[in-house]
């Protein structure tokens, strides 16, 4: 098992606040939010917490326990430091997080980065998007590609940070010879269409540096108008 990961500030905004933890077997995303520098210390903290959480708590009989339980500590510390700190007032982040046991890949999420499954050259999302428009989508009221240009798209319904206690989604999902993961913030997939995606990892075979380059260079081009972060991760050293 392998993993790359790269992010990149993109060519709008100022800050990247963007963090990613590419530590097989752990890989976690986040996407911060808040003014000044806010939603850059919000994602760090988290990545920082759930790494250390879950290099002393790898005995849990259940990995996806233990990794509910890491993103609920991050939730707590974020959630102190925004209500202590007035400069800090109202941060959050997304979290994004997958642990590999054996053939079995456990995943926790919460807001609107995702995890794609790439298995036989389809392309799978796992996580849903807690966001205003990926409600809409789920209840019918408009259709996926109508959620691209959505001028509320942007609206998180759920965030590490937002609150006291968190709601988070997991599963689990089998890891199987020649599966691929792509984790990634919103910069990258409000800028390229899912096919786009997928054309690009397949046009460019099991080399996870060069997919990831091209993923955040293809976003760039469209635009660039958020932060980019994408993770390949691969079952097989190819």
């Amino acid at each position: 098992m392998r993993g790359y990961a790269k992010s990149d500030t993109g060519r709008v905004r100022e800050i990247n606040e963007d963090s990613f933890l590419c530590l097989p077997p752990l890989f976690v995303v986040a996407d911060g939010m808040g003014g000044h520098v806010a939603g850059e210390v919000a994602s760090n903290i988290a990545i920082g917490i759930i790494k250390k959480y879950v290099e002393q708590h790898r005995q849990f009989d259940s990995p996806a326990a233990m990794l509910e339980q890491a993103v609920g500590e991050a939730n707590s510390e974020v959630y102190r430091l925004s209500k202590e700190n007035s400069q800090y007032s109202g941060m959050g982040t997304t979290v994004t997080a997958t642990y590999v046991d054996g053939k079995k890949m456990y995943w926790c999420h919460i807001g609107d980065s995702r995890i794609y499954l790439i298995r036989d050259d389809d392309m799978t999302q796992i996580t849903p998007d807690h966001s205003l428009v990926g409600e809409l989508v789920r209840n019918g009221s408009i259709t996926a590609e109508e959620a691209l240009s959505h001028p509320q798209r942007n609206i998180l319904t759920r965030a590490v940070g937002a609150g006291e206690t968190i709601m988070v989604a997991s599963g689990m999902l089998d890891w199987l010879e020649g599966d691929q993961l792509l984790l990634c913030t919103d910069g990258l997939t409000n800028m390229l269409r899912e096919k786009e995606i997928l054309d690009i990892v397949r046009d460019n075979g099991e080399d996870a540096n060069r997919i990831v380059e091209v993923l955040i260079k293809r976003a760039n081009l469209a635009g660039g108008a958020d932060n980019i972060t994408a993770m390949l991760v691969q079952s097989a050293d190819g």
